[in-house]
Parts: C-alpha cells; structure tokens; sequence
C-alpha cells in the first residue's frame, strides 16, 4: 500500500510539474508575440481549482484528469471572435508565429531537462566504484578480456569514476555497432586495454539493461545475504507462510550462503516441489512450497514472491560525481542531447522492427519509477523527472496529427504551397491522429501490464 501511495504521488507531482512547463511554453511565446490566452490548463476535464488573471482574463485551472494539459489560444476556428480582437487571434498570425508558439511546448521541456541536469550534476551524483563483480559467460565482456576485479578507469578515452557514468555512451555507441576500447586497472595493479564489440551485439537487445545483460559486466558489491526483505501477497511464499526478517539457510537439503544462490536455485524448479529451511527468531522451520512458472525475457523461471533485504553498500565503494556550474551546464546539455537522439533512434529503431516494442514504457511503468525515485531521494527524482521531459519533447515534436509535431507538419505544408490546410483536411488528420496516438498508448498499457505481471 505504501509503494502504491508513493506511486500515485510520484506520478502526478511530475506529471503536474512536466505538463505545466511544457503548457507554460505554450502560453509564454503566445503572451509575447501578441496571441490572447483564455485558458491555461493542468489536466482535463472538470475544474478542482479556478482562477482569472488580471491580464485578458485568462483563466488558470487545475482540471481533475491528471493526465495531459492544454493551453486555448483565441482561434476563429473554434469561435466567434470579436472584430476589435481578431489581429490577436491564433489562426491570424504569421506562419511564424504560429510555428515558435507551437514549438514552444516542446523546447520547453528540453528546457526543463537541461536545468535538471545542471542540478543534479552541481549537487553531485552518487554511485559505485567502477569494479566488475562479475563477467557472464561466453558473454560481450568476457570475449573482450575483462576479469572479475578489474576497475574501468576510461571507456573510449574518457575518464570514468563510477559504474554509471558512461552508460548513455554506451548506449549510444550501441546504436553505431562500434568497437569500444576500455583501460581498467587490473588486480595485479597493472592498466590494460580491454574492449567492448558492439558490433556482436544485436540492435533487438538493446535495452536499458545493456551493460549487464547485453554485454555482460556486473559492478562488484557485497553479496546480499539470503535474508527476506519482502513477501509478495498472494504468491507462493507468502500462501507457505514466509515472513521478511526470514533468513533462508538451505533449499532442498543444500545450505545456503548469498541470495544469488537462492535466485539461482529457485529459478530452475519452477512448478516442483522445493523445501526450504528458515532460521526465524532464532528458530529452525521447514516450508514446502511450488514455485510458478512465469516468462521472463522468453524464458521460463520459477518465482515464489520474495525479495532480498536493502544492502548497504561499503563507504569505501561509494562515489560521488560532482562539477562546477560551467562544467555541469555542459554536461546537462550533453546528457539532454544524446538522450533526446537516443529516444529518436529507439523510436526509429522500432519503427523499423529491429528492436523490440517491449521498450515503450506507458503511465504504469512510469508511476512505478515516480515512486521509486521518490523513495530514493532529491537528486534521482530530477534525473527521473530529465528523462521523461525529454521523452514528452520528442513524443510532441512527433509528426502526428494532434501533436504538436502534426502542427508543424502542416505548417511545413503551408510554407510549401503557400496556403493552409483545409477544414476538411485538418478533420481527417485530426482523426487519423487520434486512432495512432489511441494504438501507441495501448500499446504502452499492455507492455505496462505484461511487466507488472511478471
């Protein structure tokens, strides 16, 4: 109930606070180029909260569906407007005009993201130690010679101090298929020059989970102990009677040390019958239970509903990654960029069919990041609320009809043919963008719901 409330709140505070920026855009050039606002809206549908500026007004609305947000323009296309007014309605502008007022929202919002940025990286961003822990087998990483205990110190010639810090580059390198070259310090103290192939990397693999799963490297952090933080109602740990505060000593006869062996132990048995040891309070219990089979990835596991206790991460593998507000103001600004061109490639990418669609994430999954980012903190709630803004400004720049990119889709039209669109014209696209923006969003709703349920 907890995760769920932070959920909800996380949710609508950066949505509140992304829908105002990028609706405030909007309404800031219009103000300025002369255009009268009547309405600046959060949200849609019936009004909780009401006011009416001194200026032209406008009224300022905080609407009940906090889904979206809307900003109305004087328009003879939506009304009768005044004689005495027409000069500042929207559809009598020049081209222009109507193209920095739309492009505004947008620009905004990439806006928004930069400032975020130049936040966080001021305030500084924890992280760990750039140690590999662990090199999957047969793996990217292992074909390029790294070993457990090696300390990434440069990727592609740039200085690295944490296991983050160039994870956008290399995701970014991913899309070009490069051959990246990596100085680590090795166990013996000695620096030596590994590599990362890109170019055995499937583009259908790429996904947010690159390093560890596409290439194969894990940061080194102390094993978690097989110590129960957390029972899922419903499932089969929870039906057996198992608590958080549980601490598993064995699985079907063979003692256990770390979680990660009780994941890899788990997993395998999916829908037979496995007996696990408890120590709880100091005394020894036996639970019989069937882990369920569930697909993951393709793959078929067994799952019982249990998560590890939080770990402490060591003070000695702790970083923090702080810049001057000059470098920090270059560094945002990189970040926004190759984000942004990375959303546009992925999009791209999907389009094409070579990767998969199971990276459009819609509102559930965004409310569970809020939540989560909430919990952790400040500084991860900005970088949070960076990453969607950018994701709105290049969702809206989309050329769709109803988007902003459709807008200036047809605004592209009138330059060229020295006319605008007709009514009719502008209803079909309307239309026609409507059924698009209905079947990406539902397909946002079911790659949600299928990641809940696994």
């Amino acid at each position: 109930m907890v995760e769920l409330l932070y959920s909800i709140g996380g949710f609508v505070v950066a949505l509140g606070i992304l829908v105002t920026v990028h609706e405030f855009g909007h309404f800031w050039v219009a103000r300025r180029l002369g255009v009268k606002v009547l309405r600046f809206s959060v949200g849609f549908g019936r009004p909780l909260w009401l006011r009416r500026g001194k200026r032209d007004d406008t009224e300022y609305v905080v609407a009940a569906i906090p889904l979206g947000g809307y900003v109305k323009m004087l328009d003879e296309n939506e009304e009768e407007v005044p004689e005495q007014e027409r000069h500042r309605a929207f559809n009598r502008q020049v081209l222009w005009k109507r193209v920095a007022i739309v492009l505004a929202g947008p620009m905004f919002n990439f806006l928004f993201a930069i400032l975020a940025y130049w936040m966080v990286f001021v305030a500084g961003v924890d992280g760990i130690k750039p140690v590999v822990g662990r090199v999957v087998e047969n793996s990217i990483a292992q074909q390029g010679g790294f070993q457990v205990g090696d300390e990434i110190v440069a990727i592609d010639g740039k200085p690295n101090r944490s296991w983050d810090e160039h994870r956008l580059y290399l995701f970014n390198q991913a899309f070009k298929q490069r051959q990246i070259p990596v100085e680590v310090i090795a166990t013996d103290g000695v620096q030596r020059t590994r590599e990362i192939d890109l170019r055995k990397l499937p583009l259908s693999e790429i996904n947010s989970a690159l390093l560890e799963r596409g290439i194969g490297l894990m940061g080194y952090i102390p094993e978690a102990e097989p110590v129960i933080g957390k029972v899922q109602a419903g499932l089969p740990a929870d039906i057996a009677g198992l608590r958080a505060g549980d601490r598993i000593a064995g699985i079907n006869g063979r003692p256990i040390a770390s979680w990660l062996e009780v994941v890899e132990l788990i997993q395998p048995l999916g829908g037979r019958e496995v007996t696990l040891e408890v120590s709880r309070s100091g005394e020894v219990m036996s639970f019989e239970l069937v882990p369920e089979r569930v697909q993951i990835d393709g793959k078929e596991i067994g799952r019982i509903g249990i998560q590890p206790a939080p770990l402490e991460i060591p003070e000695g593998l702790r970083v923090k990654i702080r810049y001057g507000p000059g470098e920090a103001l270059i560094n945002s600004l990189q970040s926004t960029w190759t984000m942004s061109v990375l959303t546009i490639k992925m999009l791209v990418k999907i389009v094409q069919l070579e990767v998969s669609t199971k990276n459009i994430s819609g509102p559930l999954t965004i409310a569970q990041y809020a939540g989560h980012t909430v919990r952790i903190g400040f500084i991860q709630f900005m970088v949070f609320l960076a990453v969607v803004s950018i994701s709105l400004g290049v969702l809206n720049l989309l050329p769709i009809p109803i988007l902003d990119g459709g807008h200036l889709l047809y605004y592209l039209v009138e330059a060229i043919t020295g006319k605008p669109l007709s009514k009719e014209m502008l209803v079909w696209g309307q239309q026609v963008g409507i059924v698009l923006l209905f079947a990406l969003m539902s397909l946002a709703f079911y790659n949600d719901i299928v990641r809940l349920l696994q």
